[in-house]
């Protein structure tokens, strides 16, 4: 007999937590239902495919799932390989999170690789798929990263649920992998002030890395300082 949707409301907003220190990012299994939680200190990504619906609506679905899972498979396989845990797929986008003392270099070298794959990798490759891939091969993306603590819980019901990352580093950072404008990647102060130089200047320390939108973006009503990025880098 499953519980009425009163009763768990109520036991949910009742119950109190059962919150540890998550020294690692944790997965499904090592949170519990019932009100169980891990605080972390962790950089957020989210890589998200800009543009997918135009691709299902003027192309093939086949063609328009080809070049999402191209875009998705690469992203993933790159944020693993710079120690990201993967979290999270929804539709077009990934999202990853760091932990650890080097998580803001490995997230935002990951973005630079990333944008490198879309760049001279999946773009040429579209191209060369399709005898008209020249029409539809400039795909573009958005990375947005932040930093900060956050609170990753269970939800939805049993044998039917997965992680939620609750914080303002998760959603700011998904905010900014929304942003369309001149930069593909959007990092936020807190997470620039934490890297070295290979990451803040290129060309022998001639170029920056990061330049700085004017004004201050606003996510949840709360003003963040934010950088972007078109830089890319190769793995």
């Amino acid at each position: 007999m499953y519980p009425t949707i009163e009763s768990t409301v109520n036991e949910i907003l009742t119950e109190p937590w059962n919150i540890t220190d998550g020294r690692v990012v944790p997965e499904t299994e090592n949170i519990v239902m019932k009100n169980g939680g891990k605080k972390v200190d962790a950089t957020y990504i989210y890589a998200d495919l800009a543009e997918s619906s135009g691709l299902a609506q003027n192309l093939t679905k086949e063609a328009a799932a080809k070049i999402i899972r191209a875009y998705i498979n690469t992203s993933a396989r790159i944020l693993r390989q710079y120690g990201g845990e993967i979290r999270s797929f929804d539709g077009d986008r990934v999202m990853a999170i760091f932990m650890g003392e080097e998580k803001n270099w490995k997230a935002v070298r990951a973005a630079l690789a990333i944008n490198w794959a879309v760049l001279e990798v999946i773009r040429p490759a579209i191209r060369t798929a399709w005898t008209d891939g020249a029409d539809f091969s400039e795909i573009n993306h958005g990375i947005g990263i932040d930093t900060g603590e956050a609170l990753i819980v269970r939800g939805g019901v049993r044998d039917n649920n997965d992680l939620i990352s609750v914080g303002a580093a998760p959603n700011v950072a998904a905010k900014l992998s929304d942003i369309r404008d001149s930069f593909p990647i959007h990092i936020t102060d807190r997470v620039r002030v934490d890297l070295n130089e290979e990451l803040l200047t290129y060309n022998e320390g001639r170029n920056q890395i990061w330049q700085k939108l004017s004004g201050q973006t606003v996510v949840g009503g709360k003003y963040h300082t934010v950088y972007g990025s078109s830089v890319q880098w190769g793995l």
